[in-house]
């Protein structure tokens, strides 16, 4: 007999699927918008899109509460999303209007929301892990509770300063989850020709909990997060999350023929049978979640969403010139 506590958990259960695929869904169109308004001169600057990686950002974020921390890198604009920013400011940031999150002098790099916990993307390769791990710090001496969470590509592994907070964090058992993105490319260089030895062993030289995850697999994702966030939170001490995930455009907007560095193969072979969206589609049909219907209802709702926030962004109003120097600091 099913008792009544055990129906409430299948059901939040299942909201929490239908919204960690509505999340990856609108992610995804985002950067599809973003795309498209680039390669339409509408857009000034370049950006990183985050198509194809989208399980990390929102298995991650969905085991933080609204009130922790999380910093974000270059190709950010998915990890903001996750933790609760709302696409027509996003837009209006992009496109250097007043509306946006940072009044239109961040841009697609620099996109903070203090509101939803989101202390910044940074254009610095590992330029935010001093920066989530001085937040860890502050909510450890403050007892608030709050856990951090560091995003960053495979690329920073090749910074001192990731080497530096990790070996404070530990020294203190600060409440801070070091997520490494690995994309398999370090701009246009595959990581193996760019970082020697294991990547989990050089968290685990600082003592750190180390686990590496399927980043294409959102469950899995939300399940190693889940269970290193609580652990931060009762006090145990940072860890590191490698996910092995993949981008599946260029490193930025304007890299369009890749070939020189990754096959086309390779593109297909991730775009067709690793897509974190389609598999966990496929996974809430085949567990009788979700049937196709309600899928593509969600897909049509989303790219509609999306494109109302781009019309708000394009319709919005530039800010005036005499506020240039406004929240600007040296």
């Amino acid at each position: 007999m099913t008792t009544a506590a055990q129906a409430r958990g299948v059901s939040e259960k299942l909201d929490l699927w239908l919204r960690m695929y509505r999340q990856m869904v609108s992610i995804r169109q985002f950067e599809a918008q973003v795309n498209d308004l680039y390669t339409r001169a509408l857009m000034p600057g370049l950006a990183h899109l985050y198509i194809g990686e989208e399980a990390v950002a929102v298995g991650v974020c969905e085991a933080l509460q609204r009130t922790d921390y999380i910093t974000s890198t270059h190709r950010g604009h998915g990890h903001c999303l996750a933790k609760g920013a709302s696409p027509d400011r996003m837009f209006a940031e992009l496109l250097g209007k007043e509306a946006g999150y940072c009044k239109g002098k961040g841009g697609s790099m620099h996109i903070a929301d203090p509101a939803t916990g989101n202390l910044g993307a940074n254009a610095i390769v590992c330029g935010s892990a001093g920066i989530a791990t001085g937040a860890a710090f502050s909510a450890k001496r403050l007892g608030t509770g709050q856990v951090a969470a560091c995003f960053f590509g495979e690329g920073a592994l090749g910074q001192g300063v990731l080497y530096e907070v990790m070996n404070l964090a530990q020294l203190f058992k600060l409440p801070v989850i070091y997520v490494c993105e690995n994309n398999l490319y370090t701009e246009y260089t595959h990581y193996a020709e760019t970082t020697a030895g294991d990547i989990l062993a050089r968290a685990i030289a600082f003592d750190l909990e180390a686990v590496a995850v399927d980043g294409q697999n959102v469950r899995a994702v939300y399940e190693f997060a889940e269970r290193l966030v609580d652990r931060a939170r009762r006090g145990g001490g940072p860890a590191f999350l490698l996910c092995n995930t993949y981008r599946y455009h260029g490193h930025h907007v304007g890299d369009i023929n890749r070939e020189y560095y990754r096959s086309k193969q390779e593109e297909h072979i991730w775009k067709t049978e690793r897509d974190p969206i389609t598999n966990f589609g496929k996974w809430l049909i085949d567990q009788k979640l979700a049937d196709q219907a309600s899928l593509d209802g969600m897909q049509r709702e989303t790219e509609a969403e999306m494109q109302k926030a781009v019309e708000f962004a394009i319709a919005a109003p530039y800010p005036a010139a005499d506020k240039v120097e406004q929240d600007v600091y040296a």
